[in-house]
């Protein structure tokens, strides 16, 4: 059977007429290999450009179907569909009434992913998780709930402004085949949101039930909303939970009983509103000396397995700390999107979560 590796090394070879191929230039997205049969999407930078591909696309077909194992290919074009009006409705304002939790619209599954305190990695193991999860063939969104901090846009490589045609509707961008909406890629990103609580609950309230959550290859719902929540456990929270259906919550900690308190407080919080938890992360778990091989343990080691343990729950997997993960992120190219050995811990915690039908 041939392997995802063998897939993107015949698609290597595929050259463009800009230059470049196929992979190099990041146009690969969502492959899936089930048996003998393989299937994975051309994604091209605009509509215009895409039109013109088809050529592009029979070469990258006639490449894996010579492979080894493979009998049946199935390779789609697509293009982001965004207009190039810019939104007209006003972002932030009073929640609506709402009479209880609901379900987000083109939306199978939500999962949450939160912290007890700031600077834990959190929003990184969303991002990560997001693409992890769209390489595994799901149909993956990415909700930035982190309003006053949002930086899943820089995480993803993402600065269009999404657009509203009708003022009502936004229309979410796409990066690393997963839909993506964020408070940063409406509001000035160099301005602060001085906002009170309900403003805060009211643009939660837009983002989940004003955005257009389908996928952007034929519209099909989404098989799983990944929210990355802001630390603690305040308004932001408290209105994800009562507003809308969760169906679990991942933590994110350090090991270091400082981040474990907080860690504590945020589990507690979820049981409070009766929301499941998928299980606990332990991130910046240990440091690899890229000089000299040296393991170091720099904000202690295994408090977060220990922790899962004593209350019963699923422990999800360490995390280390990664020069590599921190540069990727910067470069707006999450890590979980290449090769390496991080990019397998969030390709097998993506499998996890797959296996146990939460995405």
């Amino acid at each position: 059977m041939a392997t995802r590796d063998d897939i993107m090394a015949a698609l290597s070879r595929i050259s463009l007429p800009v230059g470049g191929d196929l992979v190099s230039k990041d146009m690969v997205r969502a492959v899936t290999v089930s048996g003998d049969s393989v299937s994975f999407v051309i994604e091209a930078p605009a509509p215009e450009i895409a039109r013109q591909m088809e050529p592009i696309r029979k070469a990258a077909e006639a490449a894996v179907a010579r492979l080894p194992g493979v009998g049946r290919v199935q390779v789609v074009l697509s293009a982001p569909t965004e207009t190039k009006q810019p939104p007209s409705l006003k972002i932030g304002g009073h929640p609506k009434p709402q009479e209880g939790p609901a379900r987000v619209a083109g939306v199978k599954r939500v999962i949450a992913v939160a912290s007890g305190k700031g600077g834990v990695g959190k929003s990184t193991v969303s991002a990560n998780l997001a693409v992890a999860l769209a390489r595994q063939g799901r149909k993956v969104g990415l909700l930035d709930a982190d309003i006053y901090g949002p930086s899943q846009p820089r995480m993803m490589g993402a600065n269009k402004r999404p657009a509203s045609p009708d003022g009502k509707t936004i229309h979410p961008l796409i990066a690393h085949d997963v839909t993506l909406m964020s408070i940063g890629l409406m509001l000035d990103p160099d301005k602060a949101v001085v906002w009170r609580g309900p403003m805060l609950m009211g643009a939660l309230q837009q983002m989940l039930g004003q955005v257009a959550w389908t996928h952007h290859t034929g519209g099909a719902p989404l098989d799983v909303l990944i929210v990355d929540l802001p630390p603690g456990t305040g308004d932001v929270q408290l209105t994800l939970c009562t507003k809308a259906v969760v169906d679990g919550a991942i933590v994110v900690s350090t090991p270091q009983d400082v981040a474990l308190l907080d860690a504590r407080k945020a589990l507690d919080m979820f049981a409070t509103l009766k929301t499941p938890i998928v299980g606990l992360i332990e991130n910046m778990s240990l440091f690899h000396c890229p000089n000299c091989g040296h393991e170091a343990h720099v904000f202690g080691h295994g408090g977060v397995k220990a922790e899962a343990e004593r209350l019963g729950l699923p422990f999800l997997g360490a995390l280390p700390i990664d020069l590599d993960t921190r540069l990727a992120g910067d470069a707006g190219r999450p890590v979980a999107a290449g090769e390496g050995v991080v990019a397998d811990a969030f390709a097998d915690l993506a499998r996890d979560l797959v296996a146990r039908d939460l995405a």
